[in-house]
């Protein structure tokens, strides 16, 4: 199975077929097993092998065919399947960590991911030092002997900085640090985030796992030993497991990420390329663009895909972003991304608005910046719907 081409991996990896032998992945409904005798139940709790199970919370069948298949996409030896994104953040970061533990973080994170680290793991004792990630002389000088993890968003949301995974991962590597990278914005499809170096990957599989708006879903890969010697005794313990129904509808939408991704992708350029030098932009922030600042890193890193979202710099700030954002027609305001259907944010106002404003400033998050993330349809009506807007924004 692991030789087979990725759009393979994706439709037939990790199956476990019942008795009925079905053509679509069985969901297995029941929050707990039954034994053949009190022996076996005894055995069980020992060690499980890999079709034995326990408790919903500790695994399931359907859950684990999305595990095994995301670890075959990502080129990881395992997977632990959460709740939610944030649930595989929170869960790869503190069942590895402990108080006394210093962490060397990028500044450039989702709102939910700097409460996590200040936080929650602050008030647990953890130091945590934030570097700018794209400066690897930053990261040099706040890693200790004592770091025990580093942490970052792969490309940063909402202003698209694109972190070089490789090198971050070799300074952090020399003082015995693990690498742990959440990879939303590169996508599953583009990144190779383990083989450049990362000990383990986040998703948050409710963006283009899904990419249908339908349900929450996260998973943490990495090594065998890591996902079951770590990260499981922690989330089985605190409940962050995935439910059997979403890891069914995930498993569906693996099915079609790689064709969803990729067209995605080429509008997402194609768009950022007809906006690029519009009169009423202050800028627009694309990695497969030229003019990116890390386009060449992206390159070597993403293999020259951009990712599928976009990110416009109104001028006008705050009012300019709420006159475009209401003048949309086709692309819809909401704050996820990844999804079938294009998608407007406003940061400073929604996913970002915790952030301190001097911190804002510092991370480009200005008032008048919009997320664009850009769904499945046809690109030349989504640039007709933009441009429209953007002269509504103007007026």
């Amino acid at each position: 199975m692991s030789d087979w081409k990725t759009r393979t991996k994706l439709v037939h990896g990790g199956v476990r077929r019942s008795q009925y032998n079905e053509v679509s992945e069985a969901i297995f409904l029941t929050q707990g097993f039954v034994y053949d005798s009190a022996e076996q139940a005894e055995a069980r709790f020992i060690e499980t092998g890999p079709d034995e199970f326990i408790y919903a919370r500790y695994g399931n069948p359907t859950v684990r065919m999305f595990e095994e298949r995301m670890a075959l996409l990502e080129g990881a030896e395992d997977a632990f399947a959460t709740a939610s994104g944030m649930a595989a953040v929170n869960g790869a970061l503190t069942s590895m960590l402990k108080a006394g533990d210093h962490v060397v973080s990028a500044k450039a994170l989702f709102g939910s991911c700097l409460y996590i680290l200040e936080e929650v793991l602050g008030r647990y004792g953890v130091d945590v030092t934030f570097v700018d990630g794209t400066d690897l002389v930053a990261w040099r000088a706040a890693v200790r002997e004592d770091t025990k993890a580093v942490f970052f968003e792969s490309m940063s949301n909402p202003t698209l900085e694109v972190i070089d995974v490789a090198a971050v991962a070799e300074i952090a590597h020399a003082v015995g640090a693990k690498v742990v990278v959440d990879n939303v914005f590169s996508t599953p499809v583009f990144s190779n985030a383990i083989e450049q170096g990362a000990d383990a990957v986040i998703y948050s599989a409710t963006k283009h796992v899904d990419g249908q708006g339908r349900t929450l879903g996260g998973v943490i890969l990495g090594t065998q030993e890591f996902i079951r010697k770590t990260v499981e005794p922690y989330m089985k313990h605190t409940g962050g497991s995935m439910s059997p129904f979403n890891a069914w509808v995930l498993l569906k939408g693996l099915e079609t990420i790689d064709l969803r991704v990729r067209a995605q992708c080429t509008s997402a350029l194609a768009i950022a390329e007809a906006l690029e030098g519009n009169s009423a932009l202050e800028r627009v922030i694309y990695p497969g663009l030229k003019s990116h600042a890390q386009n060449e890193l992206v390159q070597t890193q993403l293999g020259g895909k951009g990712g599928t979202v976009l990110s416009l710099d109104l001028k006008g700030g705050q009012a300019a972003a709420f006159n475009f954002l209401n003048a949309l027609e086709v692309a819809v305001i909401s704050n996820n991304l990844g999804d079938a259907k294009s998608i407007a944010t406003h940061p400073a106002t929604t996913t970002h608005q915790r952030l301190p404003e001097d911190l804002k400033v510092e991370l480009g998050i200005t008032p008048g910046l919009v997320r664009f993330s850009v769904g499945l349809e046809d690109p030349d009506d989504l640039i007709a719907d933009i441009t429209q807007a953007i002269a509504a924004s103007q007026a």
